[in-house]
């Protein structure tokens, strides 16, 4: 048999495409790097060689979900017309990843995890609020939207409704998670100065 030899990188993402595969099939607890081995053919040398442990290659397989759902947003983005508001309202609609990673974000919930979660929150916000400003300074050039401050606006929009609705990085009550979901359009609309009612869709 002729031994395959891989690039790097290629072998790197070969690994993590797998991993990520049966963490999402097997889920991630029940998966072990022997798992992954048989499933490329690989020896033990070379999965250890890429990554020291189970735990570090989850947070490549998380970094490599963020990173398609980061590309995943910007087409919708490039692919909705109209104005700046439009834009935002698609975003927001496209923004929900639960059930395409349920395995994944279920671990990441757990409380051994939280230092994992809030790394892989702040790849996600760093990464998608440019995109968002996008939307946002269009909508200011339009009059739709008032900020002087519109990639920091996606910051803190991004970033706090992630955080306070999240039972992963606290055990929030069904009462504040309800009390908050009500509020997020009018505090966003507020953030952006937009026009009343921009954001109600969410209540539905």
């Amino acid at each position: 048999m002729v031994r395959i030899v891989k690039k790097p990188e290629e072998r790197r993402q070969e690994i993590v495409a797998t991993a990520r595969e049966l963490f999402q099939k097997k889920d991630y607890e029940h998966t072990t790097m022997r798992d992954i081995m048989d499933a490329l053919e690989i020896a033990k040398g070379t999965i250890y060689h890429y990554f020291k442990s189970k735990e570090e290659l989850l947070e490549a397989v998380v970094e490599d979900s963020v990173d398609e759902y980061i590309a995943g947003m910007e087409k919708v983005l490039n692919e909705t017309e109209g104005s700046g508001l439009d834009k935002m309202r698609a975003l927001i609609i496209s923004g929900n990843v639960e059930e395409q990673y349920e395995d994944i974000i279920e671990h990441l919930h757990r409380p051994g995890n939280v230092s994992m979660h809030t790394r892989q929150l702040a790849v996600t916000v760093s990464k998608l609020a440019p995109i968002y400003e996008v939307a946002i300074r269009q909508g200011c050039e339009e009059g739709i939207f008032q900020t002087e401050h519109p990639l920091e606006c996606a910051e803190f929009l991004l970033a706090g409704i992630q955080f306070l609705t999240d039972t992963g990085f606290h055990p929030w009550s069904e009462a504040e998670l309800t009390r908050r979901a009500m509020a997020i359009p009018a505090l966003i609309e507020a953030q952006l100065s937009a026009p009343k009612g921009s954001f109600d869709f969410l209540l539905g």
